[in-house]
């Protein structure tokens, strides 16, 4: 606050307790939305979804909002628990998993498939919420003592919390959601895959794909028979490299143009052109969806981290958003492609001035959406029908250097 400064690649943390405080010049820029969490908190993401389901389907009719069905069945809770045990009860036998809304690299989450599973968590967050601040952390043994939520704290490695970190744990919401139990399986193991969309603005909202991402695999080979094994059924690298058989050298990525051209092979190249279709419909879709809810604010930006899940019916699934991605490298491969998409993204946002703003493609970004769908012939906005041509290309090829050279070659000086 003492300093001058230009840009300032933030944490959350950060935003939350300066952003109001903070005169910023015209041309700073940070890398977060105000409300980002409406977006990449998944209780927040999946009220919004359902929400903008519902205004399309009174505004445009029900196959318009059918194109919005490509997250699994939620539920809050324990806010509507009640209304997830119905949903329950009406198919007994499927498995559930249950997510914290704003922890990351698989925390806090299991499977289960009978409610008595979940009726200590139940019982448990139902007393705390009816108790003062005091009362919680006096009771605050009967979490940090139960083996259900051994992995579910915000401690620091010596093991000690604070009072404010208990609380922050006891009060902690939860999502259920149906999970997938026909994953697309490579090896015989589960995958999904991370894949990055900067949004430079929301209103109108203008957003980029980049071209490169990753499929991050299990160490361990997919089956339903153990559903307490997170190895087998959490992808997160947090995860997987805790494994007793990983290998640091392999590790379990692919780069997303290998899982399309794996998946070109055995499919052919129409069925792959509609999967990653349905990705930026899944893109767009709940951008739109918080669209009008996301405080749009000129010196923001933000770079999100999209994973998504393919079924064996090649119909996508959005897991989660997030507002932070990892750029921890776990490859000289995953290295090259974060720098890369780093420095990509330090030229959309282009504190040099130098773009024009009409540009289309920059480095390994592509323009998919700017206040309308994005072509690859340049009609702005052109009706989507079967001779549109969405300028999209993840999973292609990614010749950004010679791009940005031409680019920057042709700019005027």
């Amino acid at each position: 606050s003492e300093e001058e400064w230009d840009f300032l690649w933030c944490d959350v943390s950060w935003l939350r307790e300066n952003f109001d405080h903070t005169y910023m010049e015209e041309h700073v820029r940070i890398c977060h939305f105000r409300n980002h969490y409406e977006l990449s908190r998944k209780n927040y993401l999946v009220k919004n979804l359902k929400r903008f389901r519902k205004r399309l389907e009174r505004e445009a009719g029900k196959l318009e909002a059918a194109k919005c069905d490509f997250f699994p069945k939620t539920f809050e809770m324990p806010s509507e628990y009640h209304l997830f045990v119905e949903e329950f009860r009406k198919k007994p036998g499927i498995t559930w998993i249950m997510k914290p809304v704003g922890r990351s690299q698989g925390k806090g989450i299991f499977l289960f498939r009978k409610l008595k599973d979940i009726v200590d968590w139940k019982k448990v967050r139902a007393t705390l919420s009816s108790l003062g601040n005091a009362q919680q952390a006096f009771c605050s043994f009967a979490i940090f003592s139960s083996p259900l939520f051994a992995s579910d704290l915000f401690c620091p490695p010596d093991g000690v919390c604070t009072d404010e970190q208990k609380d922050e744990t006891l009060i902690e919401t939860y999502v259920a959601q149906r999970y997938i139990e026909n994953p697309y399986l490579i090896g015989g193991r589960k995958f999904d895959l991370r894949v990055y969309v900067l949004v430079t603005s929301y209103i109108p909202l203008k957003a980029w794909l980049y071209r490169d991402g990753f499929a991050r695999f299990s160490n361990t080979r997919f089956t339903l028979n153990s559903i307490d094994d997170h190895y087998v059924h959490l992808t997160n690298v947090a995860v997987q490299k805790t494994a007793p058989d990983y290998d640091p050298e392999k590790g379990c990525k692919w780069m997303i143009q290998q899982l399309r051209q794996y998946l070109t092979a055995k499919h052919g190249a129409r069925s792959v052109e509609v999967l990653f279709a349905d990705m930026d419909n899944i893109f767009i879709k709940s951008l739109q969806s918080v669209q009008k809810v996301i405080i749009s604010d000129k010196h923001c930006f933000e770079l999100y981290g999209y994973d998504i899940l393919i079924d064996q019916d090649l119909k996508p699934w959005l897991l989660e958003v997030n507002a932070s991605p990892s750029l921890t490298a776990s490859s000289q491969e995953d290295y090259e492609l974060k720098c890369h998409l780093l420095k990509d993204t330090l030229h959309i946002v282009d504190m040099e001035g130098r773009l024009t703003g009409k540009e289309k493609r920059v480095g390994g970004f592509d323009l998919i959406w700017n206040d309308g769908p994005v072509s690859r012939g340049g009609n702005l906005g052109a009706p989507v029908n079967g001779n549109f041509m969405a300028n999209t290309h993840l999973g292609c090829y990614n010749d950004r250097k010679k791009q940005l050279r031409q680019l920057f070659r042709n700019l005027p000086a």
